[in-house]
């Protein structure tokens, strides 16, 4: 059954001009049939390049909202329209603005996880990826970051730079605590230990190294790496396995799973391809405020 879609899926594909982008926590089978699958910035990258007609965003919405601020001609589809991210819905354009009142003269740098209004209020735009960058070439010494605290509480601690934090947070990667850690290190005494700089600092304090998603398929890489245990959505295990045969890959904890990146099925792009719906587009208002935000986060190398 699985080979037939997938076949159909490739069919349809090719009919339509379209281009699958599929993130790292998203299910194995979908990784599998994607032509890329990367992190956030990565995809947003993938998709400002694209000449593809369509994109095909298996991830959740504010990463198909990126894909159609980078592409406003094109045709972007969520196969799942109810595949959100909580951490994005922690702010609104509102409180944002409103927070921007408090704070006059602050410069705002803004999580990915994030929705398009919130990036339009925003200077700066960053992933976990390139954060630290991001924020070093900022020369304000005031700046309020959005949302994710833990992130914010890295870089910040990574540049020597203080900020304001808005309080938001990944209800995944809190699952992690420092007891998983201690347990898999018991556990697995000649594993490193790798994780996403969304846990809290307790359990960065741990670590070997705090990566962004496509930090850790990198230094899963590296050849001295043998175990690895991994402390981030457990879907990312998938594609350590599939690169790395003959390694061992251990999750920091089962219980880190994103619900919402589970939504996105063979069946749904099937379908979101054949229906060419859900489609994702940011009003053009919105999204050119947007895209200057995102395209200093996509300046920095």
């Amino acid at each position: 059954m699985a080979n037939n879609i997938t076949e159909q899926i490739l069919k349809l594909k090719k009919e339509k001009n379209a281009v699958i982008l599929a993130h790292n926590y998203q299910r194995g089978e979908v990784q599998d049939i994607a032509d890329f699958v990367g992190d956030s910035l990565e995809l947003s990258q993938k998709a400002a390049k694209t000449d593809a007609d369509v994109i095909v965003f298996c991830g959740v919405h504010f990463m198909a909202e990126t894909a159609s601020i980078l592409n406003p001609t094109k045709t972007v589809l969520l196969p799942d329209a109810g595949a959100g991210c909580p951490m994005a819905n922690m702010i609104n354009s509102i409180q944002l603005r409103q927070k921007k009142q408090e704070l006059p003269g602050y410069t705002v740098v803004t999580y990915i996880n994030s929705t398009a209004a919130v990036k339009a209020e925003s200077d700066y735009c960053c992933t976990s990826a390139n954060g630290v960058k991001v924020m070093n070439t900022i020369k304000s010494d005031k700046i309020l970051f959005v949302q994710d605290q833990y992130l914010g509480d890295f870089i910040s601690k990574r540049t020597g730079k203080k900020m304001e934090l808005w309080p938001g947070y990944c209800p995944t990667h809190v699952k992690i605590t420092p007891e998983d850690i201690n347990k898999q290190r018991t556990e697995h005494p000649k594993a490193k230990v790798v994780v996403h700089p969304e846990c809290r600092p307790e359990v960065i304090a741990l670590a070997d190294e705090a990566l962004s998603t496509s930090g850790i398929i990198r230094y899963a890489a590296r050849p001295e790496v043998e175990e690895l245990i991994v402390g981030t959505e457990v879907e990312i295990l998938h594609r350590l396995h599939k690169e790395n045969p003959g390694k061992k890959f251990y999750p920091a904890s089962a219980l880190a799973v994103c619900p919402n990146m589970k939504k996105i099925t063979l069946e749904k792009i099937l379908e979101s391809l054949d229906m060419m719906m859900p489609v994702v587009k940011v009003p053009e208002e919105i999204r050119v405020r947007a895209k200057a935000c995102v395209d200093k986060m996509l300046n920095v190398v």
